[in-house]
């Protein structure tokens, strides 16, 4: 399966599309991602934390019912953001941030995490390979200098989604993934 390098981003509600970049201003796709109905897009922001920002954000379409930055824990560190490891979606009583666009400031008391490493798979691809969703398995990526294997990955099933595994900049540096890599699965995680 591929392993695919998560950098920090930024999913947007229609809300903070409005106040960011305008009412009723779209997000233009820059280019579209392996999971089907995923682009990037052309449009940047900055986040600010305590201590530090970080400034042409990559925002990721298409719009969410709620916004959610997803950082490195080097990221979270630099900005002097508190937050925690959670799954995509998994909001609640995460921190908050402030994010700026062209025509505006947009604050969220919660949606800022480090997003847990996890393998997006469809039902069949579950079926095939004997897993269900939210189970936590390991991923072992064999390189002749540095090879790792990454505990707790969490599967997820949906027929919307294409086989690929997401780690972060971190994960990835400590792999030392520079191009394309590919990782394989270990069922029962040997951690």
């Amino acid at each position: 399966m591929v392993i695919e390098v998560s950098a920090r981003h930024i999913h947007l509600s229609r809300e903070a599309v409005d106040i960011l970049f305008g009412e009723g201003y779209e997000l233009t796709p820059k280019r579209f991602l392996s999971q089907p109905g995923q682009f990037l897009s052309e449009e940047k922001v900055e986040i600010v934390g305590p201590r530090n920002s970080i400034k042409k954000v990559s925002v990721l379409g298409p719009l969410r019912n709620k916004t959610q930055v997803e950082l490195s824990m080097t990221d979270a560190r630099m900005t002097g953001i508190d937050t925690v490891i959670r799954e995509s979606g998994d909001l609640s009583g995460t921190a908050g941030c402030e994010i700026i666009g062209i025509k505006g400031k947009y604050r969220i008391k919660e949606g800022v995490i480090i997003a847990k490493r996890h393998i997006h798979m469809t039902p069949k691809d579950a079926e095939k390979y004997n897993l269900k969703d939210g189970q936590d398995i390991a991923v072992k990526i064999s390189d002749k200098l540095r090879s790792l294997i990454f505990g707790n990955v969490v599967v997820r099933v949906s027929e919307k989604f294409s086989l690929a595994c997401h780690i972060d900049t971190d994960e990835a540096n400590a792999a030392g993934i520079k191009s394309e890599t590919f990782g394989e699965m270990i069922l029962k995680s040997p951690l």
